[in-house]
């Protein structure tokens, strides 16, 4: 029985997600196949905070390593081992982006747990409205299928940048790596 085998719960997400060597990105999860061990008693509320059964997680590290071994299934979220899945209950989407800057042709994005994605066609930017109260819910793919939804203040920094679509000028959008993202009709957007 290896080292990770012999842990279970948050002992063995921690051991599989610090297994990953240093700059070399996150775990590949995406190719590991465990069977399904039960949910944890984890939410990631829509705020962007990880609380464990009640409490917030106040160790950024923590979450930080917890969110490289986050998975999207067909049938919810998952941590993720070489030798677990654990379900456990994301509000709205795992990430929030808490930054945005114009590099180049680029807008690049930073979210609470440090991860930075380019805006483009791998990782398009996404305005979808409220039901309840109408108001735009902004988003930006991060990695495989886990999104981060963009903070209001750098939604605001985004229809700043936003201008009148080729196509449609009805409607204002960003470009980012050759890409177009329409983020809401031209009369509405301007705060």
């Amino acid at each position: 029985m290896t080292d990770l085998e012999s842990k279970t719960g948050l002992d063995a997400v921690a051991s599989a997600a610090r297994a990953q060597a240093p700059g070399r990105g996150p775990p590949p999860v995406h190719l590991w196949n465990p069977a399904h061990c039960g949910e944890i008693d984890i939410v990631i509320r829509r705020d962007g905070a990880w609380v464990h059964e009640g409490t917030p997680i106040g160790r950024e590290a923590l979450v930080r390593l917890f969110s490289t071994v986050l998975r999207k299934d067909p049938d919810g979220f998952h941590l993720v081992t070489p030798v677990e899945k654990m379900r456990i209950v994301v509000e709205d989407a795992p990430f929030v982006a808490v930054r945005v800057d114009r590099v180049g042709e680029a807008l690049r994005f930073v979210t609470n747990v440090g991860d930075e994605v380019e805006a483009g066609p791998e990782n398009p930017i996404r305005v979808e409205e409220d039901p309840v109260t109408g108001e735009p819910r902004p988003y930006v793919h991060v990695r495989r299928g886990l999104e981060a939804r963009i903070a209001r203040p750098v939604f605001y920094e985004l229809v700043e940048m936003a201008a009148p679509g080729a196509a449609d000028a009805g409607r204002l959008g960003v470009a980012s790596n050759g890409a177009w993202f329409p983020i809401g009709p031209a009369e509405a957007a301007r705060p």
